[in-house]
């Protein structure tokens, strides 16, 4: 069977079903945002990412101070997404010969950004040689009050769907520096065309993880129900959600929070707005149930969107449209265990 067959989670999936738990500090291992060990009345909340150039980031136009930035801040977002907070970091790199020591010092330079402005210590990691391009693999250790964690698997029938921010703008940003890419090539002095698109690069560049969100939900005394961050599309996220809760859920078309430029892009390459805002990925907002009883406390939180509620899971996943129709939800972001020939 190929790899491609079975997609990243599948994969996953296969490879550690049969997994149980040896220690009694084992709360949660794979299948969630992060892992969950317990010490005493506090979870201790582990993650760890791995990012390949030719594969997560073309550094044509990806600016080094950038990458370590969101490199960390992808970190960030999945101990966010359990309602934790980071608090350190390990950093190793695959290192090839055509970087230099200003190079990787340009890269530091954005984790250790990252790290200052989320109060993230950096506390040790590992460097080797790579034969062919840049590797970063960040391990982010967090921590939260065990009775405030928030799993994947909590979602119960009625609860609200509830989004932050908007959907879609990073992986516009994404089809942008694509497109200025190829517009470039054997142009020295091209000069890309990014006015009145700032937002979509800079979402795509250098995303944000939503502490915010965090500390207004527990400002209003909200733990929500089940909670993930949308780092493959919302509709992938959604999914998830559903499958680890046992239930379906219904989201609606024209409650689905998409910024202007997002819109405007997609008319300019022809691409169906809500397909990019439901499967473009990257956006790294966070997706969150609550129970139906938080409608009007949720509706105070600014820049968080109720677009939907959670059904019985004999109803299945999907999306109403603007005429009312019934779309079935499929999990369409992006898979990085594809062949060019799948992604094509």
């Amino acid at each position: 069977m190929e790899i491609s067959e079975l997609g990243e989670f599948g994969l996953i999936d296969r490879l550690t079903r049969d997994l149980k738990p040896i220690n009694e500090s084992t709360v949660k291992g794979v299948g969630d945002d992060c892992a969950i060990l317990r010490n005493h009345d506090t979870d201790i909340l582990v993650t760890t990412d791995l990012l390949l150039e030719g594969v997560h980031f073309d550094l044509t136009y990806v600016p080094l101070k950038h990458l370590g930035y969101k490199s960390a801040i992808v970190n960030f977002s999945d101990v966010y997404a359990m309602n934790g907070n980071p608090k350190q970091i390990t950093v190793s790199l695959g290192i090839s010969k055509r970087f230099t020591v200003e190079h990787i010092e340009e890269l530091f330079a954005g984790i250790r950004l990252a790290c200052e402005i989320y109060g993230v210590d950096l506390v040790g990691g590992d460097t080797t040689s790579s034969r062919q391009g840049l590797v970063i693999s960040i391990t982010c250790i967090g921590e939260a009050p065990a009775d405030k964690v928030v799993k994947r698997s909590g979602a119960k029938d009625t609860d609200l769907i509830c989004v932050s921010g908007d959907l879609g703008a990073a992986y516009m940003g994404l089809q942008l520096l694509e497109r200025e890419k190829i517009a470039s090539a054997g142009r020295p002095d091209f000069e890309p065309q990014f006015q009145g698109k700032e937002y979509l690069v800079e979402r795509q560049l250098k995303p944000e993880a939503r502490r915010d969100i965090i500390r207004e939900l527990d400002k209003a005394g909200i733990v929500p129900t089940a909670m993930m961050d949308i780092s493959d599309g919302l509709s992938s996220e959604l999914l998830h959600i559903c499958k680890d809760s046992d239930t379906g859920c219904r989201v609606y078309e024209d409650r689905i929070p998409i910024d202007y430029q997002t819109a405007i892009m997609a008319e300019e390459l022809g691409m169906n707005l809500v397909t990019a805002a439901l499967n473009g990925g990257e956006d790294y907002e966070l997706l969150f149930t609550v129970p139906l009883h938080y409608h009007d406390a949720i509706e105070k939180i600014p820049g968080v969107k109720l677009i939907g509620h959670i059904t019985k899971p004999s109803l299945g996943c999907a999306m109403i449209t603007r005429d009312g129709t019934e779309i079935p939800l499929r999990a369409q972001g992006w898979n990085p265990l594809a062949t060019s020939a799948d992604k094509a």
